[in-house]
């Protein structure tokens, strides 16, 4: 049974905030200063210590932040597991729980595992696995999908190459590390996520201009209407020092998100009917970004439209993440 917070006066300030947290359900910064006088910056000096140590949970983000006790039982099983085992999951286990707490790393794999009655030792070494097959796959940091929009446009592909920095996600495990991050930038518009995002793949696409000769950008307008777009932020994080094509989503009299529609057919009518390419000048090649990439189809008609139209010899696709089928339906982002 747990002890109230006074009962005993030899606890340290730090132990009688964990106690009170313990015993309520819910305790925000403010809770802890009218309950202790503590003044703000030690409140959260030792809310810090007890979250790094995992005595408890944070919920919610500022100005609305709230701290609970972690009820689940912390014991874990004991199980073997390979350095380099170790290493791959800590560099790319990454998840967002139902109530949006972030699991990441081998702790976050631990009780990833654990709330799915997993067995962590050999669960990890399948992760290791999938991991390790899709990154031979890469070349300087990126995937190659070209192949992918040769097979499902056939003659009508215009897009010479195209790339993912990641696919959206992969067999067992779902959603990868940048799958769920893009998704959860996005929905939640949050845009210090959107700013990790565009640091985390400006090396890629800096080192992808200069390889493939590119003198020229484009960055594929959104279709979901959001006060805070990824792509904007994008486009200002990244900061390239190139040309850039303005291309134009035109809404008719009702709005219709690629995303939701479900037939190749359809996406394809879609992105040819209402992306309007604003643009006197010519370039060699074009580089053309987009934040997920399912059936091809915006990136696709674009590039179809830049070409036919003569505003660029060659047109290289990528993409932050993308379907790891030939066609695939992406409907979250």
């Amino acid at each position: 049974m747990k002890q109230p917070d006074d009962t005993n006066k030899k606890l340290s300030t730090r132990q009688r905030i964990l106690v009170y947290i313990q015993n309520s359900d819910m305790v925000s910064p403010v809770d802890i200063n009218e309950k202790f006088n503590i003044n703000r910056q030690m409140i959260h000096r030792h809310l810090k210590t007890l979250l790094e140590a995992g005595e408890i949970r944070k919920i919610g983000s500022a100005p609305r932040v709230f701290y609970t006790e972690i009820n689940d039982d912390n014991t874990i099983q004991n199980y073997q597991i390979k350095a380099e085992t170790k290493d791959i999951v800590d560099n790319n286990f990454f998840f967002i729980e139902p109530a949006g707490m972030e699991l990441s790393g081998i702790k976050g794999f631990e009780k990833w595992c654990k709330k799915r009655h997993f067995d962590i030792g050999k669960k990890a070494e399948e992760f290791k696995k999938i991991t390790q097959k899709y990154q031979k796959k890469k070349s300087n940091d990126l995937l190659n999908a070209s192949q992918k929009m040769l097979k499902t446009f056939g003659s009508n592909c215009c897009v010479n190459k195209l790339f993912y920095f990641e696919f959206y996600a992969v067999e067992i495990f779902g959603k990868t590390k940048m799958g769920q991050k893009l998704l959860y930038a996005k929905q939640g518009e949050d845009r210090a996520k959107m700013k990790e995002i565009a640091c985390t793949i400006r090396p890629a696409i800096i080192n992808l201009i200069k390889s493939q000769n590119i003198d020229s950008i484009v960055f594929v307008p959104p279709t979901v209407p959001r006060q805070i777009q990824f792509m904007k932020v994008l486009e200002s994080e990244l900061a390239l020092s190139l040309a850039n094509i303005e291309v134009l989503k035109v809404i008719g009299d009702v709005r219709v998100p690629q995303k939701t529609l479900k037939k190749i057919e359809d996406r394809i009518e879609n992105a040819q009917n209402t992306f309007v390419v604003n643009n006197k000048a010519k370039f060699k090649t074009t580089l053309i970004i987009d934040d997920a990439v399912g059936s091809g189809a915006s990136i696709n008609q674009i590039a179809c439209k830049l070409t036919r139209a003569q505003h660029t010899q060659s047109v290289i696709g990528f993409s932050v993440t993308g379907s790891l089928n030939d066609f695939e339906v992406i409907s979250e982002v």
